[in-house]
């Protein structure tokens, strides 16, 4: 069972790793615009920069993509650890799903298909709460809109989410009755994850700090 067990981690890590990996805004930037979005704006591959970048259409394709891949991988990382432990788990299932997302935003972060240089992760998150809690994934599309409407900062609503993520999904896991390993494997995953993505936001914080990041609408300052 240990065994079996230790298989199906290797094996949803890495093809949460390896979807993870496929960078959507870069792929689009490049075929439509013969360029690299990373060039530009903040560095990253992600729907943000794309978007002021490009505009809204190459945005809603890497919002497609990101939010994709991160569904697909979740799916198959439960479908791996439904069909490689048995009748007797050691773990339910659902947490293949969420190592699958961890690895999923870390393929999506550094991507080895694209000199280890993505994105940040937000909607990856997001594809991966969507597939495995949805009314987890609504309550915190609330909260992001409720702070971008106050702020118009799209990374302060990120980092707001990821801190809340791990804590929401014990507090729906623990109501679903789900067991004791399961439910603090899933929530080791989903810390993991929540760290990992604010640690990615650590430019920021600190542009948070000085009171210099970017808000939504306004033009990008010279000096930023």
């Amino acid at each position: 069972m240990i065994i079996q067990f230790v298989i199906a981690c290797g094996l949803t890590a890495l093809e949460g790793y390896l979807l993870g990996s496929l960078l959507f805004g870069l792929v689009i930037s490049k075929l439509f615009y013969h360029d690299d979005v990373r060039l530009h704006g903040s560095g990253n591959a992600g729907m943000t920069n794309v978007l002021r970048t490009y505009g809204k259409l190459p945005a809603l394709l890497t919002t497609v993509g990101d939010v994709g891949k991160s569904f697909v991988a979740v799916h198959l990382g439960q479908l791996i650890f439904s069909s490689l432990m048995g009748a007797e788990p050691l773990v339910d299932p659902i947490c293949g799903a969420y190592l699958a997302a961890i690895f999923c935003v870390i393929g999506h972060s550094r991507p080895v298909f694209f000199s280890f240089r993505g994105g940040k992760g937000v909607l990856v998150g997001a594809g991966a709460a969507l597939a495995t809690e949805p009314w987890v994934c609504l309550a915190l599309l609330v909260v992001f809109l409720i702070e971008f409407a106050i702020t118009r900062i799209v990374s302060l609503g990120s980092i707001i989410i990821a801190v809340l993520y791990p804590i929401v999904t014990l507090c729906y896991w623990a109501w679903k009755g789900t067991d004791v390993v399961s439910l603090a494997f899933i929530t080791v995953c989903c810390a993991l994850m929540g760290i990992y993505v604010v640690w990615l936001h650590r430019s920021n914080i600190q542009r948070l700090k000085n009171g210099t990041e970017y808000r939504f609408g306004e033009k990008k300052k010279e000096n930023q």
